[in-house]
């Protein structure tokens, strides 16, 4: 990173923190906005999407660019609500928002909490793999999170939640070819 970007990241990160705090605390305090944001998460486009941010997230990791790490994150929030309300959707996805809707709108105990917390965990393991320039174990930690999700969808939503098993796979292996490929031509250029 150059002193002239690297000069910037922090503060830069810290604005993407607060967009990401702000973009949060309205969703879980407005329910306008978070019905809003729930019909044009419907469009399955953003299921396709969304497991791509993983490409950028790993990238700025390896940068070192806690802008690039946040600015990816608020990006990945945001990206739920990119796309229009579809005009159909399947049962089988329609009934697995309502179980994903029920879970975040409903009441917050210890084990929703301690479950959810795997998600900031797995993150912080993902940024620091890369940061550290550990690809087999950022690789391990993309696969946990894709199993892990999987396996959250089936348990909560039951047939219902397979309904992400596409979106889930196709995005890991796009993005396990695209991350390896990508490590090892950034490792060959540095030896170079």
């Amino acid at each position: 990173m150059t002193r002239e970007r690297k000069k910037y990241d922090k503060s830069l990160a810290v604005i993407f923190a607060g967009l990401t705090l702000l973009l949060l605390v309205l969703a879980f305090t407005n329910k306008n906005f978070f019905e809003w944001a729930y019909e044009r998460h419907q469009n399955q486009l953003s299921w396709y999407l969304r497991p791509l941010f993983f490409l950028p997230f790993c990238y700025f990791a390896y940068k070192r660019s806690w802008a690039g790490l946040l600015g990816t994150l608020f990006l990945l929030l945001t990206s739920m609500f990119w796309f229009p309300k579809p005009d159909s959707i399947s049962e089988q996805a329609k009934r697995f928002l309502e179980m994903e809707k029920e879970y975040l709108s409903g009441d917050w105990g210890f084990a929703k909490v301690l479950m959810s917390s795997l998600v900031p965990i797995s993150l912080t393991a993902l940024a620091a793999a890369f940061w550290k320039r550990s690809l087999w174990f950022g690789l391990s930690v993309i696969v946990f999170i894709a199993i892990a999700k999987m396996i959250w969808s089936v348990m909560f939503g039951g047939e219902a939640g397979k309904s992400i098993f596409v979106p889930a796979i196709l995005g890991l292996v796009i993005c396990i070819i695209l991350i390896y490929m990508g490590f090892r031509k950034i490792e060959k250029k540095k030896k170079e």
